[in-house]
């Protein structure tokens, strides 16, 4: 909230007007709308709502991501690869988050520094898609582009896109934000009942390898009550919210311009990336997020080449401002060892100091002889073991980990402690776009990960 004593700013046309030349530029994965007239008026609704998160902690955010830039923080960022209306329950949503808080917990001993924790979570409902439709049999009809489009099942009322789902994004997102916000400031996330958690995993068999570490986080938080440590600022932690910045139709109406300074925010969510797929330097994408004070994040494929990342520093960060630009790296674990080192060597010899993020989540698709998109959990290890490798040979920061993950117990990666085979993977397949690490296939990545930090 602003002091009303504080002098009101008000917004240069200039920067109004240039919010929206995206408009003018080659714009790609956005839905055919059916009924334009419909669209505007959901968005125009929208533009009317309150914004779901707030300047300040868009600086704060932006400010803790510098750190991490620097060597001084690390990222944690994880949640669904689609957020869909139904499954934005209490308990689910209770569950992604503890999952998050465990993992956390586990990175902070291991990296011996404050873990940046971050959702893909109110707000992540669109999602890109290789083909505009999609057949079966004789039937074609629009591809799934996320419940904020169109509905999953494949008939042609559910799959033609509906303008007023914009709005039920909107307000889905805003009692998940709500949740949030509960669940992290309410005692929820107490570090001594987050790692009572985490105990359990670890005395399970099939994870011995993580008990003595575990032993030893325990030990220390011993520690910490025999000498006295706040326990009451332990009990609270502050959560980001993030998403992809895909559909112009819902992002464009939740920007704002902040009363403080006259500076558009993106207010749908703390910290917004751009996809592999439209992270074009000439499209609309790029040049809408140029303009925002948001923190913004890139996806950078195993085909990035120098050029291309240093063009998009110069568009996205002119100013050189630790924080502001997060390159996250999905390059596949067998291309990640030659794809990442060149461009961490071309960065060196710049002022820019980009946070680089590991997703190895997206280069490690694969589909099974029964049809499930699914991806081997030794793959995604080995992309983050290669991922610190390359930083450990270049003298560079592994700043982060972007996760697709689920507080639940479902069955879409392969392997893991649980031994999940091609057959086990119709047990409990939920996901209706990507696969999601269950919730003990991420605690064991934390493990593994904090064990990659230990010895940064």
């Amino acid at each position: 909230m602003v002091d009303p004593s504080e002098q009101v700013v008000l917004a240069d046309p200039a920067v109004i007007a240039g919010l929206d030349y995206w408009r003018e530029l080659p714009i790609k994965q956005q839905p055919s709308w059916p009924d334009a007239a419909a669209v505007a008026a959901a968005s125009k609704q929208i533009a009317s709502f309150p914004p779901l998160v707030f300047a300040g902690e868009v600086d704060d955010l932006r400010e803790k991501l510098g750190r991490a830039a620097s060597g001084n923080a690390f990222l944690l960022q994880g949640g669904d690869c689609a957020e869909t209306f139904a499954g934005a329950t209490a308990e689910q949503i209770k569950n992604r988050v503890k999952t998050i808080l465990q993992m956390a917990v586990v990175l902070t001993y291991g990296a011996s520094m404050p873990i940046v924790k971050m959702g893909r979570m109110a707000g992540q409902f669109a999602k890109p898609r290789s083909t505009d439709t999609e057949t079966r049999g004789d039937v074609t009809l629009p591809a799934y582009r996320g419940d904020i489009v169109n509905g999953y099942d494949f008939t042609a009322e559910a799959r033609t896109p509906d303008p007023s789902r914009l709005v039920q994004g909107y307000h889905t997102a805003v009692s998940t934000l709500n949740l949030v916000r509960a669940f992290t400031q309410g005692g929820f996330a107490d570090l001594r009942q987050v790692h009572s958690w985490n105990k359990g995993f670890a005395a399970n068999p099939a994870n011995k390898r993580y008990e003595i570490l575990a032993r030893d986080i325990d030990r220390a938080i011993k520690f910490m009550e025999a000498a006295g440590a706040d326990f009451d600022e332990l009990r609270r932690v502050d959560f980001y919210a993030s998403h992809e910045g895909l559909l112009m139709d819902y992002e464009r109406p939740m920007t704002r311009i902040d009363s403080r300074t006259g500076t558009p925010y993106n207010t749908s969510a703390h910290f917004l990336w751009v996809g592999e797929r439209t992270r074009d330097l000439d499209g609309a994408h790029i040049d809408y997020f140029s303009r925002v004070r948001n923190p913004i994040g890139v996806k950078l494929g195993p085909t990035t080449s120098p050029d291309d990342m240093l063009r998009l520093i110069d568009k996205l960060d002119p100013d050189r401002e630790p924080g502001r630009l997060t390159f996250i790296t999905r390059m596949g674990a067998g291309k990640v060892r030659d794809a990442l080192p060149p461009l961490l060597e071309a960065i060196k010899g710049h002022e820019a100091t980009p946070l680089w993020v590991s997703d190895p989540m997206h280069g490690n698709g694969l589909t099974t002889s029964t049809g499930y998109k699914t991806r081997r959990f030794d793959d995604v290890v080995d992309e983050v073991k290669g991922f610190f490798e390359a930083h450990r040979a270049v003298g560079t920061h592994p700043g982060g980990i972007h996760i697709e993950l689920t507080g639940d117990d479902v069955t879409e990666c392969l392997g893991g402690s649980e031994h999940i085979d091609e057959a086990t993977l119709a047990t409990k397949y939920e996901s209706l776009c990507d696969p999601r690490l269950n919730h003990k296939q991420s605690l064991e990545l934390a493990f593994l990960v904090a064990e990659e930090l230990a010895a940064v």
